[in-house]
């Protein structure tokens, strides 16, 4: 989904992950999929190679925890165990810099949630709060056993709080108030179409 939403064909074609995340960029597509979904970075250099967690690897604007030495060797994503979504806001579907943009995975088996935003602080980050409280009320609510219906206080309190962990500006495109907003509408549109795929079965 996120994917989809990167430049042009053209660009898809030459373009790789990699390089999306070495631009390290607060509003790259791929990084709040990646860290929603719990994803690895290995690095290598002549020093050899390591591991960094997505929500490790980027520790600025514009600026990540690879070293001077260091490339990008492989993205490790784990297999989904349940529904995942990706949503975007911005003047197009593609070619364009992300005004927001909400990655979301749901894991039934461990009966948590992964919630990660980008273009709405300095870097892409989990939404933490959004993310605990919605993995405690699937639990208290035994939702996730029952698969039934999501309540939309839910879905509204979880919005809420993926706005609250974000820490926006404004620019040319866009306002801060306006990104918490979107952002809001993203969080609980993308968990509304998640659960029904996860009621479904998908």
């Amino acid at each position: 989904m996120a994917s989809r939403t990167v430049g042009s064909p053209q660009i898809r074609a030459r373009g790789t992950l990699g390089g999306n995340l070495g631009s390290a960029s607060p509003a790259g597509d791929a990084h709040p999929v990646l860290l929603a979904s719990d994803a690895v970075v290995e690095v290598a250099s002549v020093a050899g190679s390591r591991r960094i967690p997505a929500a490790h690897f980027f520790t600025g604007v514009k600026r990540s925890a690879l070293r001077p030495d260091e490339l990008i060797a492989a993205v490790a994503v784990p297999t989904g165990t349940g529904p995942q979504q990706f949503a975007k806001i911005g003047t197009r579907n593609a070619m364009v810099i992300a005004v927001a943009s909400f990655g979301l995975t749901l894991f039934p088996e461990e009966q948590r949630v992964g919630a990660a935003f980008g273009s709405a602080a300095p870097t892409p980050r989990h939404a933490e709060r959004a993310e605990e409280f919605l993995g405690g009320a699937l639990a208290e609510g035994d939702l996730w056993s029952s698969r039934a219906p999501l309540p939309e206080t839910v879905a509204t309190r979880f919005g809420d709080l993926v706005a609250a962990d974000t820490a926006p500006i404004d620019d040319v495109r866009g306002t801060a108030a306006y990104r918490r907003h979107a952002l809001s509408v993203l969080a609980r549109r993308t968990l509304g179409w998640a659960w029904d795929d996860y009621r479904k079965g998908a």
